[in-house]
């Protein structure tokens, strides 16, 4: 099944409250209720942890940041306002972990490994900006945690730099197509990449980190053979900051969860067959021949006296020869179907 997270990120707006509130959502069951089934949950959550004194220059963070989105007057005021310490990351890992779910970070810096100390994430998520930031990459590596990396700001070259210098210390690297375009435009999505990803990285897993607004592009990626699905997630599209808007809200969540899981059913295998559960649409709708006039006991059947109607559970069409040239045992009224009871 594809492994899909929840990418709270920052959209917990500086609470541990939010940010367990978003936990409770992943979590709670998918119940389609058209078939009345049960169906798989997201299988993690994923918060990103920033070391502010390895973020920006100086005259960036230091810069005025007065958009509605803003939670301090400075851009590094915003940015610190936003950061949750290692415990608060701690205690949301234990929150996830007790629902059942997989816990996922993302690490900007390596300051950030500080966490570490306090408990080892599930994977490791290297952001689509620091796939060139290439000591981070080997500072993350070096704890064989298991590592997801975005393409969203990266060619091949990048890509390769990047993939080299992980694997120098271990193999378990999964690859998410990405654009780093908020919210992408349909246009540039391009998931045709996860194709090419499967064919020149075949021995990753590959996936698809999704920054569009709805369902439908992740939907096409499990479709196209995306292993992992990262979306944004909050519990309001109108919540202030930044990333609420292009995120799966509590219904959007649930939609794309049913949707997805429903599509991996629906997979099956790769023959063609009469599935038990169509036999009786089968029955009930296909033809069988069939009288299309009154016939007398005694009577020869010919072409001329037959045709096709339903049900479905006589003789087809393909097996006239098991019918033309035989004796009637019986009379028949038109417009009914011929069984082999009544033929000699």
């Amino acid at each position: 099944m594809t492994y899909i997270i929840g990418e709270i990120g920052q959209n917990h707006n500086g609470s541990v409250d939010i940010a367990k509130l978003l936990v409770d959502v992943v979590s709670r069951p998918i119940h389609d209720k058209l078939f009345n089934q049960e169906l798989k949950t997201m299988d993690a959550v994923k918060l990103t942890k920033r070391d502010l004194s390895q973020e920006l220059s100086a005259s960036q963070m230091n810069r005025p940041y007065n958009t509605p989105n803003s939670f301090g007057k400075t851009y590094g005021e915003h940015r610190e306002f936003l950061e949750l310490n290692d415990e608060q990351h701690f205690e949301l890992y234990k929150y996830a972990k007790s629902k059942g779910l997989d816990f996922v970070e993302t690490l900007c810096a390596v300051g950030c490994m500080s966490l570490l100390k306090l408990f080892t994430p599930d994977k490791l998520k290297v952001a689509s900006r620091d796939l060139t930031n290439l000591p981070l990459l080997s500072a993350l590596a070096e704890t064989k945690i298991p590592i997801i990396i975005s393409t969203g700001m990266a060619g091949k070259r990048e890509l390769d730099l990047a993939l080299d210098t992980i694997s120098k210390y271990h193999s378990n690297i999964s690859i998410l197509h990405c654009v780093s375009e908020y919210p992408t435009k349909y246009e540039n999505v391009n998931l045709n990449t996860i194709s090419y990803l499967q064919k020149h990285y075949a021995e990753y897993t590959i996936g698809y980190s999704d920054h569009t607004i709805g369902i439908a592009t992740p939907l096409a990626a499990v479709a196209m053979g995306a292993k992992i699905i990262e979306k944004h997630i909050t519990l309001d599209r109108q919540m202030k900051g930044t990333d609420q808007a292009g995120s799966l809200a509590i219904d959007g969540i649930y939609r794309m969860m049913r949707d997805i899981r429903n599509l991996e059913l629906s997979f099956g295998k790769e023959e063609i067959f009469i599935e038990d559960s169509v036999k009786a649409a089968r029955e009930k709708l296909e033809r069988s021949i069939a009288t299309n006039r009154n016939l007398k006991k005694g009577h020869i059947i010919k072409d001329e006296d037959i045709h096709l109607l339903s049900p479905g559970d006589g003789f087809k069409w393909a097996q006239k020869d098991l019918v033309l040239g035989k004796e009637l045992v019986t009379d028949l009224p038109k417009d009914e179907i011929i069984y082999s009871n009544v033929l000699k």
